[in-house]
């Protein structure tokens, strides 16, 4: 499984290294060393903590909401196979984004939770494009 740098963690959860530095010493979400002392985030652990993250700040009025050419960078939260369909969910800062798809285009991204994609939104298409 991956995992991810308090700055990645920070892009992918919408917040400064700062903030996601404190939550990190604060317990919110465990941490661990790599080889060179880094502090890292498991990818699971981040997946659940974004959705966690998103869900309390529900109905805050100073969160800005903005899309760059409708490309949200964010992390893996559930993957649901279905025989033929699929349905992923990214956690892209405080969007939530939901992606009907095949089976087969989930297997050939290889999308898991906890990875990090970007969902690109197009009228009412959602396409998943693996980081």
């Amino acid at each position: 499984m991956r995992s991810y740098t308090i700055g990645q963690a920070a892009r992918l959860l919408g917040v400064s290294p700062d903030t996601a530095r404190r939550w990190a010493d604060a317990g919110r979400v465990a941490t661990h060393r790599d080889d060179s002392g880094r502090r890292l985030i498991d990818g699971r652990d981040l997946a659940a903590f974004s959705v966690e993250v998103s869900q309390s700040a529900i109905g805050e009025e100073d969160l800005s909401y903005t899309s760059a050419r409708n490309a949200f960078p964010g992390i893996v939260t559930a993957v649901k196979l279905g025989d033929v369909a699929a349905q992923v969910e990214i956690q892209a800062g405080p969007h939530r984004l939901v992606s009907l798809l095949t089976r087969e285009a989930v297997e050939e991204l290889g999308l898991e939770v906890g990875m990090q994609a970007t969902a690109r939104v197009k009228a009412t298409s959602v396409h998943i494009d693996r980081a």
